[in-house]
């Protein structure tokens, strides 16, 4: 499942993040939020995001994450079709950990799903 139409690589949410110019809402499950994260990550897994829409800043570009993209996917295609600039990190977690990219805590992992 990919689309460019809707997803940033891991380089690019990094730059983004950087810059302050992005939300990062990871959609995981608590215990692979707690194995290891991205760093300016906000956590609210995929059964709660619609409960949370509101807490989510609208007029910011949102890139949704989860461990390898799917998820994260079907959050982005509805927060699009919802008026949302809204974005899915391709290959999830597993890409952005396989980029080199920093994980915490220090010694973070990617959980098992």
């Amino acid at each position: 499942m990919s689309d460019p139409e809707i997803e940033k690589t891991p380089q690019e949410v990094a730059q983004a993040l950087e810059q302050g110019s992005v939300q990062l809402i990871d959609v995981r499950e608590p215990y692979e939020w707690e194995a290891g994260r991205i760093d300016g990550a906000r956590h609210i897994e995929l059964e709660r995001l619609s409960s949370q829409a509101a807490s989510i800043d609208k007029d910011t570009p949102v890139v949704f994450q989860c461990r390898a993209g799917v998820r994260s996917m079907m959050a982005a295609q509805a927060f699009k079709r919802a008026g949302f600039d809204a974005w899915s990190m391709a290959g999830g977690i597993e890409a952005w950990d396989q980029a080199g990219l920093p994980l915490v805590p220090e010694g973070g992992h990617v959980a098992d799903h």
